[in-house]
């Protein structure tokens, strides 16, 4: 049997053409690789930072700090907000404290409204936590309730509660257990004040109630006391009055900052909520 005669020209064409085919296909494949890498290393947040922790107060839920979540995370920081139960100040702040104990590197821990009364809590003994931040937030000292530090100028501080709460059950009188919503009227005229009435009317239908036992519940030893803190102070909170933050910042030796906002201040300025989170990230890991 006679072999087909051999084509060397042929052959010596092809060789070139599959060298170059394979050459463009390595030189691709290099390309998305680095380009992936890249793109990968942008959205990682550098391993300096700590993770910001954001934990939500009463008659809101973690979507509260979307706005603020979005700019960190835009500037490169790893974020998380907590779900806080908001059924007891002990039992929410073993909740946040079991939460932290899941994560590595250092925290810098947030709270806004009633979330600080949690984080006051929950970070006491946790050596993690480098920095907490207050945001229009209780920062009560061992054995003081929330709705006692909010003091008698907060448009929830009334003779009758039936007129700026909502009870669930109805029963009368209400339990420890029973939940408090907020009235319409009042996200209106005093909770979310500095939103527009579209967004007011999303915190009114949205909101998450607290029961009367978490937001009287005495607090236990706080965090504040080793852990360096900083303070944002709502000019134009109806719910915390600026005094009531005032008082709370210097007794913790806070890093104060006032801003002219209400007590919604993380969702109507939520440029100056950042910076201030950022500022006090900076500070925990020098």
């Amino acid at each position: 049997m006679t072999r087909p005669p051999t084509h060397p020209a042929r052959s010596a064409r092809r060789r070139p053409a599959v060298a170059a085919i394979l050459s463009a296909a390595a030189l691709l494949l290099v390309t998305f690789s680095q380009t992936q890498s890249a793109s990968s290393q942008e959205r990682r947040p550098a391993a300096s930072r700590p993770t910001i922790v954001l934990v939500h107060g009463a008659w809101a839920d973690a979507s509260s700090w979307s706005k603020v979540i979005a700019r960190l995370q835009a500037d490169g920081y790893r974020v998380v907000a907590a779900a806080n139960p908001l059924r007891s100040l002990s039992g929410d702040a073993a909740y946040v404290r079991a939460f932290l104990d899941t994560l590595d590197g250092p925290i810098v821990l947030v709270g806004h409204s009633y979330g600080g009364a949690v984080i006051t809590n929950a970070a006491t003994g946790a050596p993690n936590v480098k920095a907490l931040v207050y945001v229009n937030a209780f920062a009560p000292d061992e054995g003081e309730a929330a709705t006692v530090l909010a003091g008698p100028d907060s448009a929830l501080s009334v003779p009758d509660p039936a007129t700026v709460f909502d009870f669930v059950p109805a029963t009368l009188p209400p339990t420890p257990g029973t939940d408090l919503y907020l009235k319409r009227s009042t996200v209106f005229a005093s909770f979310a004040t500095g939103l527009s009435d579209r967004d007011k009317a999303i915190v009114a239908a949205t909101q998450r109630p607290a029961t009367i036992a978490a937001l009287n519940e005495p607090s236990g030893t706080p965090a504040w006391r080793t852990i360096p803190s900083w303070y944002l102070i709502g000019r134009k909170d109806a719910i915390i009055p600026a005094a009531a933050e005032t008082a709370m910042a210097k007794r913790a030796g806070s890093v104060i900052t006032e801003y002219d906002a209400g007590h919604l201040g993380l969702m109507s300025d939520a440029t100056t909520v950042t910076s201030e989170i950022e500022r006090a990230a900076r500070a925990a890991v020098h």
